[in-house]
């Protein structure tokens, strides 16, 4: 059996890295993509590529860098057998004092980001009829949280995408997989960004501290957590036989995330039964 390859964005930390870091461990050919190779991310460049995974400069905010990564990347390895979507920024505080240009930019590497990453990759995935594609989404990516609507924005609006890309991509034999982590003791805690409006914080007077304690909570719910967890379910996914994947998966199990994914599955498969395009329902659902 030739040696599967798979691509992961934003693998300079986290997730991302665990998750290169565990395929190439299960022998994978892995391509770690990330932004700033040779400066902020050098070190986690040359660990992992130590660890025998090739790193290759990524910004998925960029037409530009993300075409010359996926040719570097097609150029040696061919088409793909994984993309998993993981590069993300988190913004958090009072929706309103965030500006348009701060939505944007959540925007931009959330969700469009993914968007133009796998209009690089999924031509190739396509004319072999196979492969899987992973977004790494949120439990918020189900629910909102207070102070949280400009990020759980972004996650619904990724998984939106997701699960239409599903339906599409059905008849190509590509399977889509949308995980969804729970809180854990990531870098993201060091890559958030609040809101941009201080005026308008300001004006919130004592409800701003109260976005506080929501962070607060976070980041006591994240402790004790394993993000390794995450990498090894993505990587039981892609495992996993053709056609036989969840579309969702919430890591740990969530009793929110879990109950919506189940009471809404059906619903959304009617929903596709009435426009009568039964050929593109997936057999797993979950």
């Amino acid at each position: 059996m030739s040696q599967r390859t798979a691509v992961v964005t934003g693998a300079s930390s986290g997730f991302g890295r665990l998750t290169a870091q565990t395929f190439a461990a299960d022998g994978w050919r892995v391509y770690a993509t990330m932004r700033n190779t040779t400066s902020k991310n050098a070190r986690a460049a040359a660990e992992l590529a130590a660890a025998g995974v090739s790193v290759v400069e990524l910004d998925v905010t960029s037409d530009a860098s993300v075409a010359a990564a996926a040719a570097t990347i097609l150029a040696e390895a061919g088409a793909i057998d994984v993309l998993v979507n993981n590069a993300g920024t988190g913004h958090f505080g009072i929706e309103e004092a965030f500006t348009p240009a701060a939505v944007e930019a959540q925007f931009a590497t959330n969700v469009i980001g993914p968007l133009r990453v796998n209009r690089a990759f999924l031509p190739g995935m396509r004319a072999k009829k196979s492969g899987l594609v992973v977004f790494v989404s949120s439990v918020v990516g189900r629910f909102v949280v207070p102070f949280g609507g400009v990020y759980v924005a972004s996650k619904w609006a990724l998984e939106a995408l997701a699960e239409t890309l599903s339906y599409e991509l059905a008849p190509f034999d590509i399977d889509v997989a949308i995980v969804q982590p729970g809180a854990y003791p990531t870098e993201i805690f060091g890559n958030t960004f609040g809101a941009d409006d201080a005026a308008v914080v300001a004006s919130y007077g004592d409800v701003a501290k109260i976005s506080d304690q929501v962070s607060a909570g976070l980041g006591a719910s994240a402790q004790g957590k394993d993000p390794q967890d995450v990498a090894d379910a993505i990587l039981r996914i892609a495992n996993a036989p053709a056609g036989e994947r969840p579309l969702r998966t919430a890591v740990p199990a969530h009793p929110v995330a879990d109950a919506i994914n189940a009471a809404t599955a059906p619903l959304q498969r009617a929903v596709i039964t009435g426009f009568g395009l039964d050929a593109l329902l997936p057999t797993v659902v979950a």
